[in-house]
């Protein structure tokens, strides 16, 4: 495991990747449905590696810890599949952790987002690179991503 020290390089070299991320997609908007954060009814969710673990959980202990189930979002659907959301999301429908938002919750993945600009996927595989490249360095096998809700679903945040 990385010192405190060790880990503060590495997420502030994963801020630049957000940053960067950010930048390719300044011509993306969203109608902030949530629709993307309802993993089951979308059929996708983003997968993570272990630095954007890593920044999330610190992201959620300087919230003051995880939501309680009475502050995270309800469901939308009674289909057991379908209520898969983002064990991240509020009961207000906010992300509790945007800042520090995975990778694939900034590339406007969702059917509703619309872009002014053609989406640059050369950029984005590139930057995705990085990411996985920034997170091997973080721990051994760091980069093998895992779906969000497999890391924060059944588990409290550290």
């Amino acid at each position: 495991m990385h010192r405190d020290a060790d880990l503060d390089v590495l997420l502030q070299e994963l801020a630049r990747i957000y940053s960067d991320v950010d930048a390719m997609n300044a011509g993306s908007t969203c109608p902030v449905t949530t629709e993307c954060c309802r993993f089951g009814v979308t059929g996708r969710e983003p997968y993570v590696t272990s630095i954007e673990i890593a920044a999330i959980e610190r992201a959620v202990r300087r919230r003051g810890g995880p939501l309680s189930p009475k502050r995270r979002a309800l469901p939308i659907a009674t289909n057991r599949e379908r209520e898969r959301i983002c064990p991240l999301l509020d009961v207000a429908g906010k992300c509790s952790v945007y800042a520090d938002r995975p990778f694939g919750c900034r590339t406007y993945f969702c059917s509703r987002a619309t872009h002014t600009t053609p989406r640059d996927r050369d950029g984005e595989r590139e930057l995705a690179r990085r990411l996985l490249e920034l997170a091997a360095r973080h721990e051994p096998g760091g980069d093998a991503t895992r779906p969000l809700t497999r890391v924060f679903g059944g588990r409290a945040v550290r």
